[in-house]
C-alpha cells in the first residue's frame, strides 16, 4: 500500500522528535519509499519551517539552537579541511593597499597562513592573529580592550571605540551560526557587539563559514545575511542565495 504524503510527513518528524538528526537512507528504509521521495519531502517540510534540511539528511528545528561555544583550541580541529579552502580563498580576495579587518576565530586564523599580500594593511581583535601576522612581517595593528581567555579575542566597549576611526575597504569575519530567519550568530554579547561595530565599518565584508554554521542559530545576532557575502565549501541549503552573495569553494583536483 502507497503512502500518503501527509503520513510520510508525519513520520518523518517523529523521528526527527526522537533522534534530532536523521540521514535520507535511513528515511528510504523506515518509508519504504524512493531517495527522490524523501529529498522531496524533506524540501516540503523546510519550506514549511519544520525542519532543517541539511546535506544528506534533515535536523530538528530544535537541535539547531545553540547556548554553547568551544574554545579556541577545540574550533581548531574542526573540519580542518573545509576551513583550509576556505581560508586560502579569503586571502586570495585582499589586494595592494587593502585595509583589511580580520576577526578573531579559527577559519580566519588559518586565512592568515594564505596571505601574500605585503602592500595591505591588517587590524585585527585576535591576539594569536596579531602575533601570527607580526611574525610574518605583514604590516599589522590589534585593537585595544578586554581580553576575553576562551577566543583570544579583544572585546569590551574600549575596543568598539577604538573602531571608529578605521574605515576598512575589506573585511573578514567568523560566526557561530548562520540562519535565514536569524543572519548572523554568535553564543555571547560582547563578541556579538564587536563584529557588529567593525562590520558597520567595512566597505565590503565576507563571512568564513564551513558548511556546519547553516542553519544553526545563537543567542545573539550581530548581522543580517545582506551585509556580507559568504565564503563556504558547500552550500546545502539553495535558499541562502536568495538573501546575499555566496562564494563556494571546492578541493583542487
Amino acid at each position: 500500500m502507497v503512502m500518503l504524503a501527509e503520513e510520510r510527513h508525519s513520520i518523518i518528524l517523529k523521528i526527527l522528535e526522537e533522534k534530532k538528526a536523521v540521514t535520507v537512507l535511513e528515511l528510504v528504509q523506515a518509508l519504504d519509499t524512493s531517495e527522490s521521495t524523501v529529498r522531496r519531502d524533506l524540501t516540503i517540510l523546510h519550506n514549511k519551517g519544520r525542519l532543517y534540511k541539511v546535506y544528506g539528511g534533515a535536523t530538528s528545528i530544535a537541535n539547531n539552537y545553540s547556548t554553547g561555544e568551544e574554545d579556541m583550541e577545540a574550533k581548531r580541529s574542526i573540519s580542518l579541511n573545509e576551513k583550509n579552502l576556505i581560508a586560502k580563498k579569503a586571502a586570495s580576495l585582499i589586494t595592494s593597499h587593502d585595509f583589511v579587518y580580520i576577526d578573531a576565530g579559527s577559519t580566519t586564523l588559518l586565512m592568515l597562513d594564505f596571505l601574500t599580500e605585503t602592500k595591505a594593511t591588517y587590524i585585527t581583535n585576535g591576539i594569536t592573529h596579531a602575533a601570527r601576522l607580526s611574525s610574518r612581517g605583514f604590516h599589522s595593528y590589534i585593537i585595544g580592550g578586554e581580553l576575553k581567555s576562551s577566543t583570544e579575542a579583544i572585546v569590551g566597549p574600549e575596543a568598539i571605540s577604538g573602531l571608529q576611526r578605521y574605515n576598512f575597504t575589506k573585511g573578514f569575519f567568523g560566526t557561530n551560526g548562520i540562519s535565514i530567519k536569524s543572519g548572523f550568530s554568535t553564543p555571547e554579547p560582547g563578541e556579538g557587539a564587536i563584529k557588529s561595530a567593525a562590520i558597520a565599518r567595512c566597505k565590503k565584508t565576507y563571512i568564513l563559514a564551513d558548511s556546519n554554521k547553516f542553519n544553526r542559530i545563537y543567542p545573539v545576532t550581530f548581522a543580517n545575511l545582506s551585509v556580507a557575502a559568504i565564503i563556504t565549501d558547500v552550500l546545502t541549503d539553495r535558499k541562502y542565495s536568495d538573501y546575499t552573495s555566496i562564494i563556494e569553494v571546492n578541493e583542487e583536483k
